[in-house]
């Protein structure tokens, strides 16, 4: 017999069946300002599909049913196979089909960049761990481009819009993936400590094959068709295209050993391999391995910028949600004077990574621009930085919001609080991308005084000053800047945030975000907004960032 102790109220609905792009209205003005709004229609429909419950139960579903290792099949053969729950596939599919692995060099054209960072960030707030091979195979075809003759036979592989799950050698493929190998457990972020070896067939050099033995710490999505691989030649660290199979359709020995149990992203299967022959083809300069890959490590460290600003935005969605269906103390959280102060604070956050993240992906479409360029390669890493690492407090706050219903797996806030610290450490961690900031500066200093520039002539009060402030620091002497670089990366984002904010969002909102972010006494924990951001901005900023009408 059951017994019926209590009503169940107070409750809130699930947020689902909602278009995640037109409740967007940032990532539309944003995606407009960038010249990618031919790109819209297909965004409102990928906005729709990701919204409904159908998809985002994928996301559920593939990290509740984690990928499987077989080292073996059932007659002892090595195999090397890992098997994912059928939502892994779905989510790939979806990538896919909207061109997320290769847009902008699929089509390019102007606001491509954007348009894809766009689909990138609605796509982000459904599944994290599906990104990382996406983002992987987009940041290799530059790399590969540079190899005629080896790109040739990839092209129409990698340029389709299908997802191809099947474990077979490149040519019997319709699509591909490519990932990339370079972490080893004795160096971490010092690719030059890497021991693994490459030695020619034959005479060797580039675009001709090697055989690699060694081992990788980290090498993510193992079931990728190929891998971008750093090894040691005797000229020294060189980069490799090294396949799953064989050009004679023998699986390459690429054996995977165990795959990592991770805090988060537990969808997407990191893992650890040793190569014993394996062969691979030497792409880019012998000796030159890191240079090679750097363009590849630029565009997987924009995506991690993306990723992070996408899981804020879906925490801050889910936060707003919840607190226009749940009543504490005889009102909605919604109406609360101190929850509308966090809210709007974390919405403030929230827009400025948004802004953020399209201007870098817009950099990417004028490489010959001086000051494209140095928002290219001294911003991104910064942005990394600082977007990546504001994160994981933004996701804790949110969970916090929902209160004790936001610690349990159940919700939609636990996978996004452990998904958070993810974009933080790959692709370098925090330490690693301000001392890139400062050797991106010091090859590029007049990049960096057009930066300043901009921001020195800013009318906004306190923009010029940090500009100062920026300009002050580079006169230090080489420990003094390695010391401060976290600080100098920081004060740079934030000015450019706030700039960046100056010049597109509404003047209120933008003035609302200068005085909080400028202000040494606000910005510690969210919710500190002054009393000159009244309760009336405080519900406009929450409505702007997802109106109430939305679902």
């Amino acid at each position: 017999m059951q017994w019926l102790t209590h009503e169940i109220y107070n409750q809130v609905p699930e947020l689902e069946d909602y278009n995640i792009f037109t409740s967007d209205a940032v990532l539309m003005d944003g995606l407009q300002r960038a010249g990618g709004d031919w790109h819209a229609d297909a965004l409102v429909r990928a906005g729709q599909e990701l919204g409904s419950h159908a998809v985002l139960e994928l996301g559920e579903l593939a990290n509740r049913h984690l990928p499987e290792l077989r080292s073996h099949d059932r007659q002892g053969r090595r195999i090397d196979q890992v098997d994912f729950h059928p939502s892994w596939h779905r989510l790939l599919g979806l990538l896919r089909q909207e061109g997320l692995h290769a847009l902008p060099w699929m089509a390019p054209r102007r606001g491509a960049q954007a348009a894809r960072a766009a689909g990138y960030y609605l796509q982000a707030q459904v599944e994290a761990g599906s990104l990382c091979p996406t983002t992987m195979t987009f940041a290799s075809i530059p790399v590969l481009q540079n190899e005629p003759a080896l790109f040739a036979q990839l092209k129409d592989k990698l340029f389709s819009r299908q997802h191809d799950a099947r474990d077979l050698p490149i040519t019997q493929k319709t699509a591909i993936m490519i990932g990339m190998g370079m972490t080893e457990k004795q160096g971490g972020s010092d690719l030059r400590s890497n021991s693994t070896v490459a030695r020619p067939v034959a005479a060797g050099g580039r675009g001709e094959a090697y055989l690699l033995t060694g081992h990788k710490w980290f090498f993510s999505a193992p079931m990728c068709d190929a891998h971008l691989v750093l090894a040691n030649t005797e000229i020294g660290l060189s980069c490799f295209f090294v396949p799953r199979w064989r050009p004679d359709g023998s699986k390459n020995s690429v054996l995977v050993l165990r795959l990592k149990d991770k805090l988060g992203n537990k969808s997407n299967s990191s893992s650890e391999v040793e190569f014993q022959d394996a062969y691979g083809i030497l792409v880019g300069v012998e000796g030159r391995g890191i240079p090679t890959i750097i363009e590849m490590a630029n565009l997987t460290r924009l995506d991690c910028v993306i990723g992070s600003a996408a899981i804020m935005r879906q925490a801050l969605v889910q936060a707003i949600h919840h607190t226009r269906h749940r009543s504490a103390f005889g009102h909605l959280l919604a109406d609360q004077p101190l929850m509308r102060n966090v809210l709007a604070d974390l919405a403030l956050e929230s827009e400025a990574a948004t802004r953020l993240m399209l201007k870098l992906a817009g950099a990417l479409e004028a490489p010959d621009d001086p000051l494209q360029r140095a928002w290219k390669r001294i911003v991104t890493p910064a942005a990394k930085f600082w977007i990546c690492k504001r994160a994981l407090e933004f996701t804790g706050e949110c969970m916090e919001v929902w209160g004790g219903n936001g610690y349990v797996e159940s919700g939609a806030m636990a996978r996004l609080y452990r998904e958070a610290p993810v974009n933080s450490i790959w692709e370098g961690s925090g330490n690693v991308m301000c001392l890139d900031v400062l050797r991106a500066v010091e090859r590029d200093p007049q990049g960096m005084q057009l930066i300043l520039g901009q921001l020195s002539v800013s009318p906004a009060a306190g923009i010029p000053q940090m500009a100062g402030e920026l300009h002050d620091y580079l006169k230090l002497n080489a420990e003094q800047r390695e010391t401060g670089a976290r600080r100098f990366a920081q004060t740079l984002v934030l000015a450019l945030q706030a700039q960046l904010m100056l010049e597109q969002a509404p003047a209120e909102i933008a003035d609302a975000f200068l005085r909080s972010r400028l202000d040494a006494e606000c910005g510690r924990v969210y919710g500190t907004l002054s009393a000159g951001v009244d309760s009336r901005l405080q519900q406009q900023i929450m409505e702007r960032a997802y109106p109430a009408a939305a679902a």
